[in-house]
């Protein structure tokens, strides 16, 4: 790629910020500076970044200047750092929901629309992660036979929610099997041995902000606002890694053969649909890698023109940190900085 780029991750001690870091390394991205900035309660902290030592700032304006791509690994500061971060002359790419619906900002998922970052003002935002998981496979589908309807329930991981809930999940587990109370904190209810249908606030239509970010952003994502999207979001207590179960409806039939084969085709995803050698994805294997794993594939018995589908990628990685680097590569590779 050439020269080395000045590079600021903000939220660096948390879940997404960690694994841009990792991501950051292991795709051996051309970094000449790199800052790591998070809330003032982290002021002072050292994190190992290859052979040395980084000091953790505080996220505030003056902290992005001559910074020229800043990493938000989501949460509220977004809405006042990003605008800060692009007036001293970087690329903001935003993990958080502020800016993804916007119509002036590129909502990108590089193997499925790498060129809306052409024309960028600046800020270019992530997906929810369980978009991102969902629209790898869809893209292939649907440039084949055209996706009419999605019917999506997901299972998500606790790391979604951060290292709290990683936490949380760790502890209630001990609880439990000792006998001991257990006291939610990070979510509503007990995680532990249970599963909890509300993941994000509820809209007046019943349906979880969660929900409704998987219906709007594939649409925005894919250029396609008439596909019809029903969206059932569950956390599980998997501590990473998201699991889909998915339902589509295209235009053109597609037999699960020629699924088989455009998704085995297609960039970012690996096939596992092996019933009868019991091989289909699964967090505990697709955790820590970068690809989305597509199994399960069959015909929908119900409904001609349809089929099913299992899906599973590292929500932290693909879903999060891994698709950000991989926008930053863009950015690089297109000259667009």
């Amino acid at each position: 790629m050439g020269r080395g780029f000045s590079v600021a991750i903000v939220g660096a001690t948390g879940a997404v910020g960690q694994e841009i870091l990792n991501v950051l390394q292991e795709r051996k991205f051309p970094v000449s500076d790199l800052r790591l900035l998070a809330s003032s309660r982290s002021e002072g902290k050292k994190i190992a970044y290859k052979n040395e030592e980084l000091t953790v700032r505080t996220a505030k304006p003056e902290a992005f200047e001559g910074i020229e791509i800043a990493f938000f690994a989501g949460g509220p500061v977004s809405k006042e750092l990003v605008p800060e971060a692009v007036k001293k002359g970087a690329v903001a790419i935003d993990n958080s929901s502020t800016f993804r619906l916007e119509p002036w900002v590129p909502l990108v998922v590089p193997e499925v629309n790498p060129e809306d970052v052409e024309g960028h003002r600046g800020v270019i935002a992530n997906p929810n992660c369980s978009t991102i998981i969902m629209v790898v496979p869809l893209k292939p589908l649907h440039d084949a036979g055209r996706i009419k309807r999605v019917i999506v329930s997901t299972y998500q991981a606790v790391s979604g929610a951060g290292r709290e809930a990683i936490d949380e999940l760790l502890l209630q587990t001990k609880q439990v099997l000792a006998g001991e109370p257990v006291r939610p904190q990070v979510f509503p209810y007990q995680i532990a041995f249970n599963l909890i249908p509300h993941i994000d606030v509820f809209w007046e239509n019943g349906y979880s902000k969660e929900e409704m970010k998987m219906v709007l952003e594939t649409q925005k994502i894919l250029h396609d606002e008439e596909i019809k999207i029903s969206a059932t979001t569950v956390r599980v207590p998997v501590i990473r890694s998201h699991s889909e179960s998915i339902n589509i409806e295209t235009e053109k039939k597609l037999t699960p053969a020629e699924a088989r084969e455009i998704l085995a085709k297609s960039p970012g995803i690996v096939v596992e649909d092996d019933p009868a050698g019991l091989k289909y994805p699964m967090p505990l294997f697709t955790s820590y890698r970068d690809e989305v794993f597509v199994g399960r594939i069959r015909a929908d018995l119900s409904h001609e023109g349809c089929l099913n589908l299992w899906v599973a990628a590292d929500q932290l990685r693909k879903g999060a940190a891994t698709n950000a680097v991989q926008i930053a590569e863009i950015l690089i590779n297109r000259n667009l900085l």
